[in-house]
């Protein structure tokens, strides 16, 4: 039994103590993902060493010592992702539909063919923006019934997996799409002109994931996120990034995606809101984000019911409140966190010039 316990003990620490080196590569950053998962882990290991060791023996001290250990590193992570804690975004009390912005953000499932369930949730949730992942040319097809009600639209149908549609109530200006980092890997970007006559700046995104199939390290999608992040920390007006980021909301590297654009996430306070795996409830991580600027208070953000897809929808409704609303910063970036930026965009060759 002992052994067992040693055992689970070294599995515990190693899964939990690896995410914290700055190395790259996939299978080190992929450890950030189930955070969740190991802290029930933990508390499941805890319980069965109280229960079945000798608690005077030194062994049995040193293997809760260590379960506790990693059992408060894990919370330290997931804990603000929870109702325990303050939220980032202050709740908006204004009816101002004028100023008001609704956001589905979908990734489909290239081979999912429920374009219908999802058309459905659009119109039930009255939606301003709709935005689409993994869309290829059948899935811009049986989703052109929504060009009644969306006339501005940005098509970028492909079939690896990294197709991207914008479908838009409001008109769009100088939409372009891009690809920032890898030459299959677009982003969309444009300017968002709301009823009451203020503009918004937004990016949608979907870098590819660290994995042994596509990207050995994180290096790309970093770099993707990054100089976006320098270049939105830059201007004064309103802005949202969102998309299928393909990393989990308290990863190390989201971290610094926020600490250096200075966006905020609703998600804070509030809950994970875990949109990827919708097939498994166990293996369920927050991988479709939306962060915007301090403009903004929220009125909604709900994970929406799964129509087919492995990632169930995401809807935001925010409103803009005009000048920096929201008084808490965020995060901060420290010096460490700058150079480590800078780093990992300069492996990539790229340039917060390139983003639109």
């Amino acid at each position: 039994m002992t052994i067992i316990f040693l055992i689970t003990s070294v599995i515990l620490v190693f899964a939990t103590a690896l995410p914290i080196c700055r190395y790259d590569a996939w299978w080190i950053r992929n450890f950030d993902f189930p955070r969740l998962q190991l802290f029930i882990l933990i508390i499941f290991t805890l319980i069965l060493e109280f229960l079945l060791l000798d608690l005077s023996s030194i062994y049995t001290q040193i293997f809760i010592v260590a379960a506790f250990s990693c059992l408060i590193y894990q919370a330290w992570w997931i804990i603000p992702y929870t109702l325990l804690f303050p939220v980032e975004v202050k709740t908006s009390k204004c009816d101002d539909t004028q100023k008001r912005i609704r956001i589905i953000i979908a990734n489909v499932l290239m081979s999912n063919r429920n374009a219908e369930g999802l058309i459905e949730l659009v119109h039930d949730y009255d939606t301003d923006v709709l935005v689409t992942l993994e869309t290829n040319l059948w899935w811009q097809m049986h989703l052109s019934s929504l060009e009644t009600v969306y006339p501005y639209r940005v098509s970028c149908p492909l079939d690896n997996k990294y197709g991207m549609h914008i479908y838009s109530k409001f008109e769009m200006i100088n939409p372009q799409i891009e690809y920032l980092v890898e030459p299959d890997k677009p982003s969309i970007h444009a300017l968002i002109l709301l009823p009451s006559g203020h503009k918004i700046r937004i990016h949608f995104v979907h870098p590819a994931p660290p994995s042994p199939t596509e990207n050995e390290a994180s290096s790309e999608r970093d770099a993707e996120l990054l100089i976006i992040a320098r270049s939105v920390a830059e201007t004064s007006i309103p802005v949202i990034v969102t998309g299928d980021l393909n990393d989990v909301a308290w990863s190390k590297t989201t971290r610094l995606f926020r600490k250096i654009s200075g966006l905020l996430d609703p998600r804070i306070g509030r809950g994970m809101y875990n949109t990827f795996h919708a097939g498994y409830w166990f293996l369920r991580w927050p991988l479709d984000h939306l962060f915007h600027s301090k403009h903004f208070k929220i009125k909604r953000i709900i994970r929406l019911r799964n129509f087919g897809s492995d990632h169930f929808p995401l809807f935001t409704e925010l409103v803009l409140e005009g000048e920096p609303c929201n008084e808490i910063n965020g995060l901060d970036a420290d010096a460490a966190d700058i150079a480590w930026a800078k780093a990992k965009v300069r492996s990539q060759n790229v340039s917060k010039n390139d983003v639109p």
